[in-house]
């Protein structure tokens, strides 16, 4: 279990962050579909005794209005053991708890994960030195690198 961590990490860190993505989000290239890519997140997100708390499909929302929308879609996860420590930083944190991650296909059909910084949000709600921001930020990276390894 330690080893898949490292080699999951090792994944992560070696797969190429998007120069365009939007400040405060890390983004990595997923070689699954958006689907595939999604269903890896939820799955590895429940198995890691983290809450789901809504999938959101961004492109069938849109088909409900006419719309045509690349595939998108959004995770919200977490759970108090992690979110709690946050919040007793900055109860503003609320605003940006639970995670998220939203996983899209691009013009090039190139599909990517995206999720929040928590190192950002710390900065952003003025707790740059809270240790929760540093812990979650591990959990995210991890989930991530799990979901896109191949």
């Amino acid at each position: 279990m330690k080893i898949r961590r490292i080699l999951a990490t090792w994944v992560l860190m070696s797969a190429p962050i998007a120069a365009w993505a939007a400040d405060g989000m890390l983004v990595v290239k997923s070689p699954h579909s958006v689907q595939v890519t999604m269903n890896r997140l939820e799955a590895i997100v429940k198995e890691r005794g983290l809450l789901v708390f809504a999938r959101i499909d961004h492109a069938a929302g849109a088909a409900k209005v006419g719309k045509t929308l690349r595939p998108t879609e959004l995770l919200i996860f977490g759970n108090p053991q992690g979110g709690t420590p946050f919040l007793e930083c900055a109860q503003t944190v609320g605003i940006d708890l639970p995670l998220k991650a939203l996983v899209w296909e691009d013009a090039s059909a190139q599909v990517w994960l995206g999720y929040n910084d928590t190192a950002y949000l710390a900065k952003r709600h003025d707790v740059p030195a809270c240790a929760a921001a540093g812990n979650l930020a591990k959990a995210a990276a991890g989930l991530a690198a799990a979901a896109v390894a191949p």
